[in-house]
């Protein structure tokens, strides 16, 4: 039976070397298929959870951050672990370092959170299959249409510490 509240949770890589812990539930689970991220994971997509920075706290090392070229144009910040480079979180263009996409791959309980929305399904694999009624996007989507009220909330209080 899953744990109806996993948090805080921990991650880290695969030597160790880089722990952290998720203070609090995501924002938001995003199981992304669009090409840049199969190419950076090597997998078919890639599953990332999008949570205020101050809600992640370094247990030991800290990770490096790796400028990488995105979709967009903009870029994005790969945070990786220095030593065996496992990618444990990206930071995109926009709410930059106050926002973190966490792989979900990366933490002990990695199956306590199942993706909320699949975006860019337009470029998924052929043989993936999105489950009977998850909600999915071919391109990216509109937060506002598609978060609990409580994430948009934290989102809100994101952008106006963003704008200070």
């Amino acid at each position: 039976m899953p744990d109806p509240d996993p948090f805080p949770q921990e991650g880290g890589c695969d030597c160790g070397k880089i722990r952290y812990r998720m203070e609090t539930a995501p924002l938001i689970v995003h199981c992304c298929h669009c090409r840049w991220c199969q190419r950076e994971t090597g997998s078919a997509f890639a599953v990332n959870a999008a949570i205020e920075a101050d809600r992640v706290t370094l247990l030991a090392d800290a990770p490096i951050l790796v400028d990488t070229p995105s979709a967009s144009g903009n870029g994005q910040k790969i945070a990786r672990c220095p030593h065996c480079h496992v990618a444990v979180w990206s930071h995109y263009s926009g709410l930059g370092p106050l926002l973190r996409y966490v792989r979900v791959g990366t933490l002990d309980r990695a199956q306590t959170l199942a993706p909320d929305i699949h975006i860019f399904t337009a470029a998924k694999q052929p043989w993936v299959v999105i489950p009977p009624g998850a909600v999915s996007f071919a391109e990216y989507y509109d937060p506002a249409r598609q978060w609990p009220p409580a994430s948009l909330a934290r989102r809100e209080a994101l952008i106006a510490a963003h704008r200070s």
